[in-house]
């Protein structure tokens, strides 16, 4: 008995021991935000004030010292973040999760980001200023990296910590530039439907581009002086980084608010992600002040504001990727085909590092348009080459100077020029300043082609004939200064016509921006808390019409009881999608079943490259208006042609019978909250279990639905099961008539480390629609409880 106690109390020593390391371990890696510092290579202190949900002030006398106080400070909260999203466009992401992410890495490091970014940095002028600040902030993140508490991530995926450099930053553009792109996933998709089901199945397709448009109107005046792609799909779902997808803006003028002064709205929509995909700082010294939100691994904010102006930014959503058949020498599959006669492929070996196993190299071609995909995408079937051409690395890369000079813009003018640089990708650049000016420009280099020459099919890479013919200026881009109406505003929707054209792109359908114009244009006396109600606003205007048109064609004869009431509960549903709402449900799932059954017959494996696309979202408000369609056909049957109204009741039925399978039968009982949910997902915290618990955040019942104001992006698909994975990545509101008490909110919090106190702690506040303030009054920031001062190294 003795002994057993004995080995008890060494049990029990060897537990608190064991607590108490643990403790010690995890205390060691929190960020640091009070205390001194000693950081290398500035002149003066700088004090970093952090206020109540952890956004840095930075108090600096020059701006060298401010972006490296930025550099190391941003570096504390994000570096794993950093980490990850430095290795997409450069093709290692093997090194640290293994083979499950070869084809990732092969496909992004063929894309000839690298290769472009090389170009760029050569070209660069070294003695600019921000390419010094840059520096500056690199090496902030430089001497964490070399001299602060590693993160957790690191420790458990054996990830040896490397230099930051100015090629990583670059990188990290190459990659925020593809993931705006959408041709990837509907050009190949519509050269199949034309190829393979005709012109008939393409037109109708094509066709519904250009219905039920609400279009950005172009208009200048002064500025104010006064005061392939399922295969591509496959991938880019297993990326551990949040893409870029969609996004809404207005600003409003002084006519239309209560206190005569501008007010600016922005929320940018990206996939959701833990840490949250924007860093919050503010910078300050005596001839400086931006409060910014940067992107992991970026100097300058793309998102910003002070007392004098804000700028946010939304995907434009043109057409900067192009696709081209190219056609190889019988006789020598190194050459393809050109105008003057045949040219040799260039050559680029690449070696990717894979975790656990064997490096593997492989062998880019790349024509005169760009790489070619076959290679790099392990699964695509056609065997014809296919060249990716794409803007971002046609053209030269000003992306550093771009937000630099945004960021430090003087002026409406002094910014317009700083928007007018950027080549790609193409944002919806949207600007308000306390003098009364409110703008949107169209920012991307925009080109054309021959007349008739339809870009979003697959292009004849060998004829001549498809090339690029001009490039237009940047004063023919839409946008619009001071306009009439006095509001600007964007949601990824089609702009007005420029160069005597629509401009192609993939824009988003009308859904959002029609709710905006209705808001807007409502009122005249705005205020700032207005505004905020409207950035949650969860009601669809189209969703209510789409039932229209189908409760047409339903046969009300043949309905059970069931059927009846969910009918009514849709025709008397106002497109609101809040938690206790009944008609979300079944729009939903009846939305699922008429997709299935109108395209599935056809369209077979590729309806589900469809439908993660914006095409599927205009074709289907398009589609239901139709009595006459030859997508109508089930093709399945023979001797037998379907009619929309036989099709539309054989959805609504299914619909209800899985409803009742899945929610119960009680019609009362199918709540949107039952099937609407969202977390935030850690790249660790995906492999489930304990370390779910630890990295992820939530889930959580959520309201918005998608293509709402407060949108709310997930998949309509098999499961009647709507986990949310992208939206809003902040919402912003900046009133310059109470700029001090301008307002923001992210998804989860502003750091990325998991034992920091500001890693989860914004996102209840985020569900319900709230926000905190971004301070800018010197007095209010002095009073932060975490002081952190950086003093001069000896």
């Amino acid at each position: 008995m003795t002994v057993f106690k004995k080995l008890l109390k060494v049990i029990l020593v060897l537990l608190i021991l064991l607590f108490i390391g643990i403790w010690l371990f995890t205390n060691s890696l929190k960020p640091v935000y009070n205390g001194e510092v000693a950081l290398a290579n500035i002149s003066e202190k700088v004090t970093v004030y952090y206020d109540e949900v952890g956004v840095p002030h930075i108090n600096a006398e020059n701006e060298k010292d401010a972006y490296k106080a930025l550099g190391y400070v941003h570096a504390q909260d994000r570096l794993w973040q950093m980490e990850l999203i430095r290795r997409i466009a450069a093709g290692r992401l093997s090194e640290i999760f293994g083979k499950e992410l070869l084809r990732v890495d092969t496909f992004f490091s063929g894309l000839g980001i690298e290769e472009a970014t090389k170009k760029t940095i050569e070209r660069l002028d070294k003695n600019s200023q921000s390419y010094q600040l840059t520096q500056s902030y690199l090496d902030g993140i430089n001497q964490f990296m070399q001299e602060g508490a590693t993160p957790l991530e690191f420790y458990m995926v054996g990830v040896d910590k490397e230099e930051y450099t100015l090629s990583d930053i670059y990188n990290v553009y190459g990659y925020m530039a593809f993931s705006f792109a959408v041709a990837h996933k509907t050009d190949p998709l519509l050269t199949e439907v034309k190829e393979k089901l005709g012109d008939a199945y393409f037109d109708e397709l094509n066709g519904a581009t250009f219905d039920n448009l609400t279009v950005i109107k172009n208009e200048k005046n002064p500025e104010l002086k006064a005061g392939f792609a399922k295969a591509i799909n496959t991938l880019l779902e297993k990326l551990p980084v949040s893409p870029f997808i969609g996004s809404n803006s207005w600003v409003i003028g002084p006519e239309k608010t209560k206190k005569g002064k501008v007010i600016f709205a922005n929320d940018p929509h990206i996939g959701f992600s833990q840490p949250s995909v924007w860093y919050q700082s503010h910078i300050k010294t005596p001839s400086y002040e931006m409060y910014g939100f940067n992107l992991a691994l970026t100097p300058f904010p793309l998102l910003g504001h002070n007392k004098d102006y804000a700028y946010g930014l939304t995907m434009f959503e043109n057409d900067d990727v192009d696709f081209y058949y190219e056609q190889n020498n019988p006789d020598n599959a190194l050459e393809y085909k050109t105008p003057l006669g045949y040219e040799k492929y260039k050559l680029i070996n690449k070696t990717i590092k894979v975790k656990g196993e064997k490096d593997t190299t492989y062998q880019v071609k790349v024509s005169k348009h760009g790489p070619i995909m076959n290679g790099l995408i392990e699964f695509l079937d056609d065997t014809r080459p296919i060249a990716m051409q794409w803007i971002y690395t046609k053209l030269n890369n000003e992306l550093l100077d771009v937000s630099y000079e945004m960021s430090h813009a003087n002026s409406l003018s002094d910014f317009k020029k700083g928007a007018s640089k950027l080549h790609a990708p193409g944002l919806n650049i949207m600007y308000g300043d306390a003098k009364n000016n409110i703008a949107w420009f169209a920012s991307g280099k925009l080109y054309k082609y021959r007349d008739s020459l339809n870009t979003k099919l697959i292009l004849d890479g060998a004829s001549g004939k498809d090339e690029i013919l001009s490039y237009l200026d940047f004063e023919e881009n839409p946008q619009a200064i001071n306009p009439k109406n006095n509001y600007v505003y964007s949601a990824n929707n089609q702009p007005d016509s420029i160069a005597g054209m629509l401009y192609p792109g993939y824009y988003l359908p009308e859904n959002r921006a029609r709710r905006i114009e209705n808001l807007l244009d409502a009122k005249n006396d705005f205020t700032k808390e207005d505004v905020a109600k409207m950035i949650y606003d969860v009601t669809s205007v189209t969703a209510p019409e789409v039932i229209g048109h189908l409760i047409k064609s339903i046969d009300k004869f043949k309905l059970s009881p069931s059927e009846k009431k969910a009918l009514q509960i849709l025709k008397t549903w106002n497109g609101v999608f809040e938690k206790e709402q009944v008609a979300p449900v079944v729009y939903n799932r009846l939305w699922y079943e008429f997709v299935q059954n109108t395209f599935k017959d056809e369209m077979g494996d590729a309806l589900e490259q469809f439908v993660s696309t914006p095409l599927e979202e205009k074709v289907v408000a398009s589609q239901v208006k139709k009595k006459v369609s030859v997508w109508w056909d089930d093709i399945t049957t023979k001797d037998k042609i379907e009619t929309k109204e036989e099709i539309v009741t054989k959805s609504f039925k299914k619909a209800i019978l899985f409803l009742q399978n899945q929610l119960g039968e009680n019609v009362d009982d199918w709540r949107w909250e039952r099937v609407a949910s969202v977390e935030y997902e850690h790249a660790i915290g995906k492999a489930g279990g304990l370390l779910r618990k630890l990295f992820n955040v939530g889930p959580f019942k959520t309201i918005g639905g998608d293509q709402v104001i407060n949108n709310q992006i997930y998949k309509i698909d098999s499961t009647g099961y709507y986990k949310v994975s992208a939206g809003p990545s902040t919402r912003r509101i900046i009133d310059f008539s109470d700029v001090e008490n301008s307002m923001a909110i992210l998804p989860t919090g502003q750091s990325g480390n998991v034992f920091s106190s500001y890693y989860k702690n914004q996102a209840q506040k985020y569900l319900d629609g709230k926000f905190v303030k971004m301070k800018l009054n010197q007095q209010e920031i002095q009073k932060s409880e975490n002081v952190l001062i950086f003093i001069p190294k000896k």
